[in-house]
């Protein structure tokens, strides 16, 4: 495919990736007081639980039902974006008329649906907008920099609404860059497939290792960001710690996934990209065992941010992993299978804290083990430590 075409191609999944990613955080301020998007870490554990009990939800939808269509659909991964642009349109007039009843539940629900749904379609789309598999960590990295970067632009207006016109009107809003979004849709590649997912992920043969290997080390990267954020706000809330140290640690955390992003690309080429996976376990475990000893809410913030920076990284690395061994025909379903079991370990460490209560000390050498663990685990298991052989994809 001539060069200029594939960077139109990666052009129109950008802008439309950019414009979903604005009608997705103006939502958010819309409905940032519902039960789905406002988390209170002074509340009850057992709301704490249920809190993360209704966000894995959506997944399960996606991972059975959703992410086989997306691949089998007559018109392909383009249409799908279609579908789900105005798809979302149609959810936002729903919540205007019943924003403020309990009718709106069903609607944030299919919005949280179609909202995974993309983002597994988008992954599946990423391949065919590239040169070759040495472009897939910068093309990931691109998105995911897009996403925060026309997120917060989007915010401040949806604010600035919310607080002048109300949640209809912010709703409106990002109904708007939904519709938007549909039209941009049209310019995106098409393609489908009929494969299914257990068959993808053993049709590869030995490269389907790596792949193996690397969804269990995503997953404890997860599991590691969901019991870090809990852990540090629980700890700091049971030892009255200054409000500025909680606000530090989830600020911090939450801007570090950019800078993770941002220094991907120039990671990767410097390395291939199961050296990046296991670097993004290593640091981080480096990093909360020298924590136990130093100990103080100053490793809770650096935890915080060390932790989401290298689950970043780790993504950027997985995500080039799948797209570069998985077969093609059932991509999407793939990553609806990953993407699940990855939010299980997001749900599953943010358990951990709620239901057990550690000493931040007690909680920090835990984290430090899991990460210990899941780093010799993943570099005995990935090919290019345990064979000598150096994937071409450098």
């Amino acid at each position: 495919m001539p060069e200029q075409r594939r960077q139109g191609r990666f052009h129109s999944l950008a802008i439309t990736h950019a414009v979903m990613t604005a009608g997705e955080a103006s939502m958010v301020v819309a409905l940032a007081d519902s039960f789905f998007f406002d988390v209170d870490l002074d509340a009850a554990r057992s709301r704490l639980l249920a809190f993360l009990l209704v966000g894995f939800a959506p997944f399960l939808m996606v991972n059975a039902k959703l992410g086989p269509i997306i691949d089998r659909l007559r018109g392909g991964r383009r249409a799908m974006v279609i579908g789900l642009s105005l798809a979302r349109v149609a959810v936002q007039v729903g919540m205007i008329f019943t924003a403020n009843g309990l009718a709106l539940f069903p609607f944030v629900f299919a919005a949280l649906v179609l909202q995974k749904t993309y983002a597994v379609t988008k992954q599946a789309i990423v391949p065919s907008v590239v040169r070759d598999a040495s472009d897939l960590v910068e093309a990931n990295s691109k998105l995911g920099r897009i996403a925060t970067l026309t997120g917060a632009a989007a915010v401040i207006p949806a604010a600035v609404i919310q607080q002048i016109l109300g949640t209809g009107a912010t709703l409106f809003y990002g109904a708007v860059f939904f519709v938007a979004a549909a039209f941009l849709a049209t310019r995106l590649p098409r393609s489908q497939s009929s494969q299914s997912v257990s068959e993808s992920l053993s049709d590869s043969g030995e490269k389907s290792t790596d792949v193996h290997v690397g969804w269990i080390a995503m997953t404890v990267l997860r599991f590691a960001q969901g019991f870090t954020l809990f852990q540090v706000a629980l700890w700091f809330r049971a030892t009255a710690a200054p409000q500025l140290w909680l606000a530090a640690a989830v600020g911090l955390g939450a801007l570090a996934p950019f800078v993770g992003n941002t220094v991907g690309p120039w990671l990767r080429r410097r390395i291939n990209v199961e050296k990046m996976l296991a670097a993004s376990l290593a640091v981080p475990a480096v990093a909360a065992g020298g924590a136990v000893f130093i100990g103080g809410y100053a490793m809770g913030v650096v935890l915080s941010i060390l932790v989401n920076f290298s689950s970043s990284i780790g993504r950027l690395a997985f995500e080039s992993i799948v797209q570069r061994d998985g077969s093609e025909r059932s991509r999407a379903a793939t990553f609806a299978w990953f993407e699940t079991r990855f939010q299980f370990g997001w749900v599953a460490g943010a358990a951990v804290p709620i239901l057990v209560e550690m000493s931040g000390v007690v909680g920090i050498s835990y984290l430090a083990a899991v990460l210990l663990a899941a780093s010799i685990s993943y570099v005995a298991g990935a090919r290019p430590f345990n064979s000598g052989q150096m994937l071409t994809t450098r």
